[in-house]
């Protein structure tokens, strides 16, 4: 009796965890309306905002030269690029230094921390920032020219205090985990975003994000010691009420790349998990304003976690159903996490339909085939992160684990301004 209500309490909590995560995944598309509320507007009048933008780079001499130069072709007119290189790494250093010489907009900030991270290097050029809105980026990024002034138009015609721009992971061919990846940031910042915003509560993205420079200097800047600068920092703006508006065009999206192995992205992963768990532990978010929104923070903040259980005991619950003398009624609720579990595959179909055909890609039968087939292998990967993020934390282990690029995602067909890209290009799938 008592392993009867066990498995239908586990069974209900499942399908409760799975069907709230797929009905906040479909936030974007559930109007029309909703979806062309998640646009930026269409720039009106003359720029009024200057922009500081940060650029990160550690390691990154492969790729940090076209990210710059794509930078300097924005349209906007007022706007400078500060480049944050340490001190112990001459190569990117150098890459930076000749961007530098090169054009009047370039400087170059030296970070001099022993112990290096991101949160340590932004808030190491913080005080250096000149304009209104400080926007960060990363060393890897394609950035449309056109971002910086639908960034400036938001801001004045909403009076945000924060605007986050869309991320896109492009280079979906390159393995079957690239693909699910690439499938996770386009329902995140394409839907989910938005959702949390609207509940006025937003881990904001580690790029692609402006705030007042004023906002955030009040705020402290970076918390140096969290493993997800960003995600922090979006609760501690969310929790004293700064408005934070999230922004999604297909064209306007910051374009990066995959981790370039699975040691990689278990790594990444690690570093965003545990870096949750940090944010979790800080409280900031119990000082939300309403019941709501601390219940939309506490299950943000352990999401990595839940999903991560939650894939690996799905399966495990069906084989209850199916070799174990259950009653019927218990064996029927067993059933319910598989169902919605079905039903997100038949979402996520669709949605790699939708990414194929917004970013001019062709996704062949063989990505449906891969995206389905290594939908439980990627389920053990998260599991994997989570498991070994718990570990991390309970022993002390803070110490950044760097993810490298080599460009994958500037491959990806004629990307020099994606709104001119071939919807014939196969993205060499």
């Amino acid at each position: 009796m008592l392993t009867s209500v066990f498995i239908a309490a586990v069974s209900l909590a499942l399908f409760w965890m799975a069907a709230f995560t797929l009905w906040w995944q479909m936030h974007a598309w559930r109007t029309p309306e909703t979806l062309a509320a998640t646009s930026f507007g269409r720039p009106e009048g003359e720029a009024g905002l200057s922009f500081s933008l940060l650029l990160p780079a550690r390691h990154e001499q492969a790729v940090l030269d076209h990210t710059i130069q794509r930078l300097l072709e924005s349209g906007h007119t007022d706007f400078e690029i500060i480049v944050i290189v340490g001190h112990d790494d001459p190569d990117t250093t150098e890459v930076a230094r000749r961007a530098e010489e090169r054009d009047p907009r370039v400087r170059v900030v030296v970070d001099t921390h022993e112990a290096k991270n991101k949160p340590k290097a932004l808030n190491t050029a913080l005080p250096t920032c000149r304009g209104d809105i400080v926007g960060v980026f990363d060393a890897e990024d394609q950035v449309h020219p056109e971002l910086l002034t639908h960034v400036d138009h938001a801001f004045r015609a909403t009076g945000a205090d924060v605007v986050q721009g869309g991320v896109q992971l492009i280079n979906f061919h390159s393995s079957w985990y690239s693909l699910r990846n690439c499938l996770e940031y386009f329902f995140w910042f394409r839907s989910r975003l938005h959702l949390h915003a609207q509940k006025g509560f937003i881990p904001l993205g580690g790029n692609t994000v402006f705030v007042r420079t004023t906002v955030l200097r009040e705020a402290g800047g970076w918390d140096p010691e969290c493993l997800a600068e960003d995600c922090d920092l979006g609760v501690r703006l969310s929790s004293v009420g700064k408005k934070v508006v999230v922004a999604y065009d297909s064209d306007m999206v910051t374009r990066e790349e995959t981790p370039g192995t699975l040691m990689s992205l278990l790594k990444q992963r690690t570093r965003w998990n545990q870096g949750f768990l940090q944010v979790y532990r800080k409280k900031d978010w119990k000082q939300l304003p309403t019941a709501g929104q601390r219940m939309l923070a506490r299950y943000t903040l352990m999401t990595p976690f839940l999903q991560a259980f939650s894939g690996v005991v799905i399966p495990v619950n069906a084989a209850v159903a199916i070799f174990l003398d259950v009653p019927v009624g218990i064996a029927f609720l067993t059933f319910l996490p598989a169902v919605t579990a079905l039903v997100t595959f038949v979402f996520e179909v669709v949605g790699l339909h939708d990414f194929g055909k917004q970013y001019g890609l062709r996704v062949r039968v063989t990505h449906y085939i891969k995206l389905i087939v290594g939908g439980p292998f990627y389920q053990v990967l998260l599991a994997g992160a989570a498991i070994r993020a718990v570990w991390r934390e309970q022993r002390g282990r803070h110490d950044w684990e760097l993810t490298s690029h080599v460009g994958a995602h500037l491959a990806t067909g004629p990307a020099t301004d994606p709104r001119h890209a071939d919807p014939r290009e196969d993205a060499h799938a």
